[in-house]
């Protein structure tokens, strides 16, 4: 369904971005971002996804600036290599990885059809979208699943610009759920779910996957988005 195509941040850094249109005209833009396995055949599965909702759908590789072609697995190797380049990613000068997701959704928006974008990734993409909803332009919403970090100090005193549906499990050993709760009181303009499920409950390829969490998570997040880019 979908193809991939070079985009240009405002620094003048070319990456590459997986591309999913939906059949008809579209309803709106949705950038997905990565978890830090890479824009894997995973992630491209959740982008066409979104684009059989009827959404144009842009996940960048947001490893581009340090690593390129990053397509990993899900063994303890491949997390310890995702983990390096995440880490390299994060130690880059501001803004960094960010100038790239500004320019995926400055490409959402354009491309699809209303203007409106909204922005959702998984792990470190969780984190990503966290920051992006509370530092970046042109996003009408934000869903964040399982964003390591983003309940940490210090994101997780930042004030987000849009609305935010946030996506966590209670079995999380990356992200303690005593910290989600004081998330969910100290933002409480932010909307949080938490399942009964582990890390990476919404990916099939892991062993933490949790269909019935994945497929409530989807439900909310997919009326998320038609209640905000509609």
């Amino acid at each position: 369904m979908g193809q991939t195509i070079h985009l240009t941040a405002a620094d003048g850094h070319s990456f590459p971005a997986y591309v999913a249109e939906p059949a008809g005209t579209p309803k709106g833009g949705i950038v997905v971002l990565q978890e830090i396995f890479g824009v894997n055949s995973h992630i491209r599965s959740v982008a066409d996804g979104y684009a059989a909702e009827g959404y144009f759908v842009v996940a960048p590789a947001t490893f581009h600036r340090v690593q390129a072609g990053v397509e990993l697995g899900y063994t303890e190797a491949d997390m310890g290599t995702g983990f390096g380049f995440k880490t390299a990613v994060d130690g880059l000068p501001e803004p960094g990885v960010m100038a790239d997701i500004q320019a995926a959704i400055d490409h959402a928006a354009k491309a699809g059809g209303t203007g409106k974008v909204g922005i959702v990734g998984y792990c470190w993409g969780g984190l990503l979208t966290w920051r992006s909803a509370c530092s970046l332009t042109g996003l009408s919403a934000a869903v964040p699943y399982y964003g390591g970090g983003m309940t940490a100090q210090p994101d997780a005193v930042r004030q987000p610009k849009v609305p935010v549906l946030a996506h966590f499990g209670d079995q999380d050993h990356w992200i303690p759920l005593d910290t989600v709760e004081a998330f969910r009181q100290n933002q409480p303009g932010v909307e949080v779910h938490v399942y009964q499920a582990n890390h990476g409950f919404n990916c099939d390829q892991r062993g933490s996957f949790d269909a019935e969490a994945a497929r409530t998570a989807r439900e909310r997040t997919l009326a998320f988005f038609a209640r905000h880019l509609g």
